[in-house]
């Protein structure tokens, strides 16, 4: 398919973050946008935190949008001046646009995450699930897992006190949500264990569990996703026999829901795929 050439009303959409390098954001949404014939382009851009209020604003107020990613959910979730239910339950945002005089933000890694867990298995009531991470990836799996009524998660994290923060945002009774650190972590027993930190975005990075070291959940959902392949903790979950995959199905979903706050239209999610598939084969 031809690309719809840059004019001077081309709509800019934007990927910000730190690292952006990795990206296959505008592989599909940039298909998706030639599908749809719109006259917009979407690029990633590595900015710095400070940078990300006045960019977000004025990429929306200049008729376009984005998505945020790793490190500044949290700061794009205090920078949009109408945010949705699910930001506000999170303190994490991912996509913005303008509507009206107002640029709105969304949590649309909830969606995500839910479709991507939902491939492994479908359905989660119940469930007992370990949580790693204490970022916007971790905020949007709680969010979704308590939603659809699990029976206890187990949220580890690098630093103890993030992961408090964010359990007593979570589940503010705690009757769902409980904290644990390293040791305690192997020696219990999971349905599904869920990678929300970024380890494995780099290859020289550690395993975030050892899953040879506890008892074999029935499911291993990584959340990160990389231009390699598959992920060193799905790797080692396959080899074990775990039914197992990695980020690209929750990219899929959030950035769906993504374009349809955008475009007002349902996102051509077949076409997104195939691009991805393309991209790797």
């Amino acid at each position: 398919m031809s690309a719809v050439p840059i004019t001077a009303h081309t709509r800019l959409f934007a990927l910000l973050g730190d690292p952006v390098a990795h990206s296959l954001s505008p592989v599909f949404h940039n298909a998706a946008l030639r599908h749809a014939g719109c006259d917009a382009l979407y690029v990633a851009l590595r900015c710095a935190a400070a940078a990300v209020p006045e960019l977000l604003r004025g990429i929306a107020r200049a008729g376009g949008g984005g998505n945020i990613t790793v490190p500044h959910k949290a700061i794009a979730a205090a920078s949009v001046e109408r945010a949705t239910e699910l930001v506000q339950r999170t303190g994490a945002c991912n996509t913005f646009w303008l509507e009206g005089a107002l640029v709105c933000g969304d949590n649309t890694d909830v969606a995500g995450f839910r479709r991507a867990l939902a491939a492994l298995v479908p359905d989660v009531a119940g469930a007992s699930v370990l949580v790693i991470g204490a970022g916007g990836a971790a905020a949007a799996a709680l969010c979704a897992l308590l939603d659809d009524r699990v029976a206890r998660i187990t949220l580890h994290n690098r630093s103890l006190d993030r992961a408090e923060l964010l359990a007593m945002r979570a589940d503010p009774a705690r009757h769902t949500v409980h904290v644990a650190s390293a040791p305690a972590v192997v020696n219990e027993a999971y349905d599904v264990v869920i990678n929300a930190s970024s380890l494995g975005l780099r290859e020289a990075d550690t395993l975030p569990i050892d899953l040879e070291a506890m008892p074999p959940p029935r499911a291993v959902l990584d959340l990160v996703y990389t231009q390699r392949g598959a992920t060193r903790l799905v790797e080692v979950a396959r080899r074990l026999g775990i039914p197992a995959s990695d980020g690209i199905e929750m990219l899929l979903g959030q950035g769906a829901a993504a374009f349809e706050h955008w475009f007002h239209t349902p996102a051509p999610l077949a076409v997104m795929r195939e691009a991805l598939e393309q991209r790797s084969a």
